[in-house]
């Protein structure tokens, strides 16, 4: 059994039933998560019914010291129905993850600002992001961005172009 499809409360896009699923395993910091983070938006808007996507936290907190906490803001978010909002602005703005930061992007999309950052400071997604992590591990994860295609690893971002080649031979 592939523990990165273990996926319970991971924000999710597309069709559940879709011939494609995938799993992206991502960091907020990391820039190859975020040259990657504007091609899952392409595809989620041009291929909606042809995949399923989830994303998965995987903060590498070595090299990476904001990447916990913009996890936290990414699972607030998706508490409030918001993450792939936070996704693009924790993104667009990958170099400024201050708390403070956080807590003005979340203003910024909307977001309850009072239930944000009760569950932001309570750090109340911790568990969650650690069991992404350890269900990545036990995948085979090691760097930011990972995918898994039905099953199949494939390590770095992957270009448009290819995921157009991906999308195509999917029945």
């Amino acid at each position: 059994e592939n523990l990165a499809y273990d996926i319970r409360s991971d924000p999710t896009f597309g069709n559940p039933n879709a011939p494609l699923q995938i799993v992206e395993f991502a960091d907020f910091e990391c820039p190859f998560s975020r040259q990657e983070s504007a091609v899952i938006r392409e595809l989620q808007a041009r291929f909606p019914k042809k995949i399923n996507f989830t994303y998965r936290d995987f903060p590498l907190v070595d090299i990476h010291p904001r990447a916990f906490s913009a996890a936290q803001a990414g699972n607030c978010a998706n508490e409030q129905g918001k993450f792939w909002s936070m996704h693009d602005k924790l993104y667009q703005n990958a170099e400024r993850l201050t708390d403070l930061d956080i807590k003005t992007y979340a203003l910024e999309i909307g977001l309850n600002i009072v239930k944000f950052n009760e569950c932001f400071d309570k750090q109340k997604y911790h568990e969650e992001i650690e069991g992404d992590r350890a269900d990545g591990i036990a995948a085979g994860v090691v760097g930011t961005p990972t995918f898994f295609i039905n099953g199949q690893k494939v390590e770095g971002a992957i270009p448009m172009e290819v995921w157009e080649q991906i999308i195509s031979r999917a029945r």
